[in-house]
This record gives structure tokens, C-alpha cells and sequence, in this order.
């Protein structure tokens, strides 16, 4: 008999990945916790595109939003988030950003887009006129398919990045919970 053998083999078991997703504003103080460590997550540790300290003035006033994961119905991971904010020198011009899908939930439950359709919902129930991204140039295609056309190209945090505008128009007036 060989040593260590086993009745399985425990990587053949994947991440465990909730089929409850639901997407709204952050608002407690763990979502809120929760949306800030995932954003450092993705982009300044997995992608190395930001500082360790990924935050920035637009944090102040973006509304946070979220995708929970849930386990018998209690909400008990982020697995998504997004933010989005309106010009204060261009009313009516909103902005969405950070958009980030934990590791294992990506091409999971549609959740990059769900954050998107809310996103552009949410931001124009609040007189949105017109919704503008900067993308990372690996995900235009998927933008594209989700209803947004390219611009041009700019430069984020030194990196070439696809300037993006949705369009309002595919994007629904959402009935809103009281979140």
C-alpha cells in the first residue's frame, strides 16, 4: 500500500462560488470594507496598475456599488464592485470605475454585467445625460457587448486605457429597492 493515499484528491475541488448574486449600493460598513478590499485586490496587488493605497479624491463622492454573494440567504461576500460619480463640473455627465470581479467569481452569474447594468441604471435615474469609462484595453470587446462604444484612447496610471460611453439608451430605468 503507498503512503499517503487517499479515497480523493482535494484539488479536484474548486473555489466554492454562491449562485445567489445580488447588486446594489454599498452601504454598511463591511460592504463598504468589503468594496474597498476587493479594488486593492485587483488592481493593486493582482494587477499591479495602482499604489497600495488605490483610493482617490473621486471616493469621496462616488456611490459605491456592489455584487454580494450570499449563503442561505444571508449576504456574506463581495465578489463585485464598481463606483460611479457624476462631473462637478459637467452635471448630467456621470463616470463609472474600479469595476472588479473577485478571481473566482469572474465569468460566474453575469456579475461584470450586472455591476455595469446597474451602474449606467442607477447613475441615470440621477439625470445622467451621458455615462463615460476609461478601459482597460482588454476588456473594449466585452464593453462593446454590453452596449458601449470606443472613443479614443487615453493614459491611466501610465497605462493606455480605451476612453468609453454607454449607451443610455440600452440601459432601463431600474425599480429600486430601498437599499
Amino acid at each position: 500500500m503507498a503512503k499517503n493515499s487517499y479515497a480523493f484528491n482535494d484539488e479536484s475541488f474548486q473555489d466554492f462560488c454562491s449562485g445567489h448574486i445580488r447588486v446594489k449600493v454599498a452601504k454598511s460598513s463591511w460592504e463598504k470594507q468589503g468594496y474597498f478590499h476587493l479594488r486593492k485586490m485587483t488592481f493593486s496587488r493582482e494587477q499591479k496598475i495602482l499604489p497600495e493605497n488605490e483610493t482617490d479624491a473621486q471616493d469621496f463622492r462616488a456611490i459605491p456599488i456592489v455584487a454580494l454573494a450570499s449563503s442561505w440567504s444571508i449576504d456574506d461576500e463581495i465578489s463585485g464592485a464598481v463606483r460611479i460619480y457624476e462631473l462637478e463640473k459637467e452635471r448630467g455627465t456621470w463616470y463609472g470605475g474600479r469595476l472588479c470581479v473577485m478571481k473566482r467569481y469572474r465569468g460566474h452569474q453575469g456579475i461584470g454585467k450586472a455591476l455595469i447594468n446597474e451602474a449606467v441604471s442607477r447613475a441615470k435615474d440621477l439625470g445622467c445625460k451621458k455615462f463615460l469609462a476609461n478601459v482597460q484595453p482588454q476588456n473594449e470587446r466585452y464593453f462593446h457587448s454590453v452596449h458601449w462604444k470606443t472613443l479614443g484612447v487615453v493614459d491611466v496610471a501610465g497605462r493606455p486605457h480605451v476612453h468609453m460611453e454607454a449607451e443610455l439608451e440600452k440601459y432601463p430605468f431600474m425599480p429600486r429597492d430601498t437599499d
